[in-house]
């Protein structure tokens, strides 16, 4: 059995449902883990295998119609967390761009450990702003342990508090083509800055670091 639908990215999903997974978070309640599934560009016949995942409250999120961010809605990004002020600071700027860009009305940041405000405490935010439906969103490259274990563990805690309020905790940046684009604006932007280009970035901004380590050569 396989469902098609059309996504906020604008690409058509074929999701096959054959082979659901879920998973028991440590407070006891299930959740279900988004199939594999094929992602086809619209008007072709061309396929390519994409892994993207999600965990969510229930089946009821696999439906057409459901997909798209509503006023309703709250997004949480969520990164890792860091004891260095500083980087966890940047997580604010990000969300205030993202919220910008997006025109989304409730947007939280949060951190996974370490560091204010939780999951818990922008779920809180969320609800308290009106939203019906929570999107955890994970800063994060790949799908290690936190974004397996401990993002949907927090996010089940934090939901309790808050009965009828459905969750989902979307897949991480992963393997997405525009980070192609990021990762080498970074390298040229870095390049440019070494050749006197350009100031800093806002990332390396006073830590000198944006430099090339020079190593005596061998005779």
């Amino acid at each position: 059995m396989s469902l098609k639908f059309l996504s906020c990215n604008q690409w058509v999903h074929q999701l096959h449902l054959e082979s659901p997974v879920s998973l028991t978070t440590a407070k006891g309640s299930r959740i279900e883990v988004g199939p594999r599934f094929l992602r086809l560009p619209q008007n072709t016949q061309h396929k390519s295998l994409s892994t993207s995942l999600c965990f969510a409250m229930d089946q009821k999120i696999v439906h057409e119609g459901a997909f798209g961010v509503s006023q309703k809605d709250g997004v949480i990004i969520v990164d890792h967390g860091s004891r260095r002020k500083e980087s966890n600071l940047l997580l604010n700027e990000f969300v205030l761009m993202f919220k910008s860009k997006t025109g989304y009305p409730i947007v939280e940041p949060a951190h996974m450990e370490l560091a204010e405000p939780s999951i818990k405490d922008a779920f809180n935010s969320c609800v308290e702003q009106g939203a019906n439906r929570v999107i955890i969103s994970p800063f994060f490259l790949f799908p290690g342990r936190h974004w397996h274990q401990d993002i949907p563990s927090l996010a089940d805690a934090a939901a309790l508090e808050h009965p009828g309020i459905n969750y989902l905790v979307t897949a991480p940046l992963g393997l997405h083509e525009l980070l192609v684009d990021v990762v080498k604006d970074r390298i040229d932007y870095c390049l440019s800055h070494v050749a006197g280009k350009v100031e800093e970035c806002a990332v390396c901004a006073g830590t000198g670091r944006c430099k090339f380590k020079v190593q005596d050569s061998e005779n």
